[in-house]
């Protein structure tokens, strides 16, 4: 049986790569003129939040830990911002717009508590 890394077992780790899949899915669908530009961004701003948050976990200070934490959480919110945008231009429903936001709610309140974790131990 393979190893288990410590990010592996964080919920926001595991809830953040469900979103990146629901998100290239989604992004399945744009205009091909988004390919390179709204699509793109996107899919790098999910795989962010994942890697980051990957990345955090295998550092030794907590303090280290926190900032990639922090960065996991601000690439969160420029995927909540790219996809309100998506749903302004139609791209997407607001129905799809709504559910998506809700799980990235989730992932924040997930991460916030990991980041306090570990600036506060």
């Amino acid at each position: 049986m393979a190893h288990i890394y410590a990010f592996e077992k964080l919920d926001a780790w595991k809830e953040s790569r469900i979103l990146a899949e629901e998100i290239y899915k989604i992004t399945l669908n744009f205009p091909v003129e988004e390919k390179f530009g709204m699509v793109s961004q996107m899919r790098r701003s999910v795989i962010s939040v994942c890697s980051n948050l990957a990345e955090g976990s295998s550092r030794t200070s907590p303090k280290d830990q926190a900032h990639f934490y922090q960065l996991a959480y601000s690439s969160l919110m420029e995927l909540l911002n790219q996809l309100i945008i998506a749903g302004d231009l139609n791209y997407i429903s607001k129905e799809l717009v709504s559910t998506t936001r809700s799980k990235i709610e989730l992932i924040t309140k997930l991460i916030a508590s990991l980041r306090k974790s570990r600036l506060n131990p």
